[in-house]
């Protein structure tokens, strides 16, 4: 279990040695075309050390990569693997922490995201108060202009769901998520609208473990899966604790995680009749004269 920025730093350096190989280059041709001592070549190569986007972006030149939505990806990843980058967290520098930087930039590049989650709504599907409700309570004492900035970073997050592609994104949520009375009944009463509102959307799937499924995988561990366009091999899993986050790479974890997460789908309620559930529990919850839930349109 590695880190993300090692995590990034050795899988962008096999998509690059892959690329050099399809171009019948050798690094030492690719470091005398760029006026590179051979050894950075090969540093960068086996994850050793970091490269920015600019370099990556020569490299690609003289492998000939043409794929736009290839080199984004990759020079995306030069900088979440701590080669720099200008992505719109890093105005955020001395708000969060480097691996949530780290997250931030997956996030952005994948184009498919899959989690399980057992505690709280998704950050991705969080209103401005649940937001603000679970920062408090997981930050205690923080200062209320770092709490702001912290709500405003989640939402500016969640234009990866109305870009053009969007995200794919499937969650699986323990029922628990939906009961829990994060920041009082008119807080979790406008969440709820909203993953709604929110699961009516064609790229996002939300499905509900019920408590009749009883114990299940992943039961006290999170996770989220991202995939990435054309490169398989770059997909990643990640784990959130109290302070830290790790990130499995080995093709056995994402085999596992993945094939958990399609047991967990199996289990879980479908979309339709996730919605059905969540809407008939935030009528219940729901106030005298307050709205609540959504009909959903056939």
């Amino acid at each position: 279990m590695l880190h993300g920025p090692v995590v990034r730093r050795r899988k962008l350096g096999e998509e690059l040695r892959s690329l050099r190989h399809a171009s019948g280059l050798t690094s030492r041709e690719t470091a005398r075309l760029l006026g590179w001592h051979q050894s950075k070549v090969s540093r960068i190569e086996t994850g050793a050390s970091g490269v920015t986007p600019a370099d990556v972006s020569r490299l690609l030149d003289v492998y000939a990569v043409r794929d736009a939505q290839l080199r984004a990806l990759l020079e995306v990843l030069a900088g979440s693997a701590g080669g720099g980058g200008s992505g719109w967290w890093h105005a955020y520098r001395g708000v969060i922490p480097p691996q949530y930087r780290d997250f931030i930039s997956l996030e952005s590049q994948a184009d498919t995201v899959r989690t399980l989650e057992t505690s709280v709504v998704p950050g991705l599907l969080q209103t401005a108060g649940y937001a603000r409700s679970v920062t408090r309570a997981s930050l205690d004492g923080l200062p209320d202009a770092r709490l702001d900035s912290l709500v405003e970073i989640r939402l500016t997050r969640q234009r990866v769901l109305r870009a053009s592609p969007p995200l794919r994104f499937t969650a699986v949520l323990d029922e628990a998520v939906l009961h829990r009375q994060v920041g009082g009944p008119e807080v979790m009463g406008d969440q709820l609208a909203h993953l709604c509102q929110v699961a009516q959307l064609p790229h996002v799937h939300i499905h509900v473990l019920p408590f009749s499924v009883g114990g299940y995988i992943g039961l006290t561990s999170p996770f989220v899966v991202f995939s990435f366009p054309n490169i398989s091999d770059l997909d990643v899993v990640v784990l959130d604790h109290l302070t830290s986050s790790l990130y499995l790479e080995r093709k056995e974890d994402l085999e596992a995680y993945s094939s958990a997460f399609r047991t967990l789908q199996a289990h879980a309620l479908s979309p339709e009749h996730s919605l059905d559930l969540i809407t008939a529990i935030s009528r219940r919850q729901a106030g005298p004269g307050r709205p609540a839930g959504f009909h959903r349109t056939v």
